[in-house]
């Protein structure tokens, strides 16, 4: 009876560790087949989400015009940031195929910094690559920081539509005194500096402050208007309004000599480039820049602005 007992244990020893080391063979397998996937899906956000977002260089392989986006507000933590788009107007000049560039602009304005790089970028590669012209093509609007940013190509195309010019500087805020007031809640604003609480939306409009910042904006304004007057040169038709923060449309910006003629990214690679195969080398946003600046801070519009 003793020998059955022993028997009988064994086999259901030997049951249980079979069973177990199946059970190890399943979790292992298991955990492979979860990791590939992983990796699968990893791979698929890289290549559809743009992850690898840089154009490669004689893409088309042969002579093209390159082109490059520039799509909203302009400022350090958006698509259209100097960063971005520097990056991408560096790849298109060096590009051995490239035979223009195009930088096509849908733009309200933004950062006075950031388009201010881009001009300035415009025009070293501008004369760095003598050959390789760089037009603009206006789409619904270019103004402010868009038209600094413009002002430095060769040539600006635009629909008879499209909206340009607003060259100016605001810097906006609300003031809650009165609401305050009204509420019975006291403002205690506690500073080291007499000007740190400068423009303090919870404070009284302080008109030493105000004057101070009325000079700042009238200085970055006249930085605007040298850029603008340094860029189209004789084309312009300058008037009273023109650098008033106005705004005109496409045929009323050729009159004026902020633009040049009416075109089309296609007219003008195809017409004026003599190139009609484009490969665009926009820097595009993935979904590591999305998630990265829906988790960040920011208080750009705090600082003055090119009306965005």
């Amino acid at each position: 009876m003793s020998e059955q007992n022993n028997w009988e244990r064994s086999v259901l020893e030997k049951l249980a560790l079979s069973s177990i080391q199946e059970q190890r063979r399943a979790r292992r397998w298991s955990i492979f087949y979860k990791a590939l996937t992983f990796a699968y899906l990893f791979i698929v956000l890289f290549l559809f989400m743009g992850w690898f977002n840089k154009s490669e260089s004689g893409l088309s392989g042969g002579k093209h015009t390159a082109l490059i986006d520039l799509h909203g507000v302009i400022a350090a933590d958006s698509a259209a940031s100097a960063d971005n788009l520097i990056g991408s107007l560096q790849d298109a000049f060096k590009d051995k195929n490239t035979q223009g560039v195009i930088l096509r602009i849908n733009s309200p304005g933004g950062s006075p910094v950031q388009a201010g790089y881009v001009n300035d970028e415009i025009r070293r590669l501008r004369a760095l690559y003598p050959n390789i012209p760089l037009y603009v093509v206006v789409e619904d609007i270019c103004a402010s920081g868009g038209y600094y940013i413009a002002a430095a190509a060769d040539k600006i195309y635009v629909n008879k539509a499209s909206i340009v010019g607003s060259i100016g500087v605001l810097m906006d805020g609300f003031g809650f005194t009165g609401t305050m007031e009204k509420l019975g809640v006291e403002r205690r604003l506690m500073t080291a500096g007499e000007n740190k609480g400068f423009m303090d939306p919870f404070s009284p409009l302080n008109p030493k402050h105000a004057e101070f910042t009325k000079k700042m904006l009238e200085e970055i304004h006249q930085q605007f208007i040298d850029v603008v007057k340094q860029g189209r040169g004789k084309r312009l038709k300058e008037t009273p309004e023109m650098f008033s923060g106005l705004f005109w449309t496409g045929d009323q910006s050729i009159k004026m000599g902020l633009a040049d003629e009416i075109g089309t990214v296609y007219s003008v690679a195809r017409d004026v480039i003599k190139a009609e195969d484009i490969v665009d080398f926009t820097t595009h946003e993935g979904i590591a820049d999305r998630l990265a600046k829906k988790f960040g801070a920011g208080v750009a519009s705090a600082f003055p602005g090119f009306g965005a």
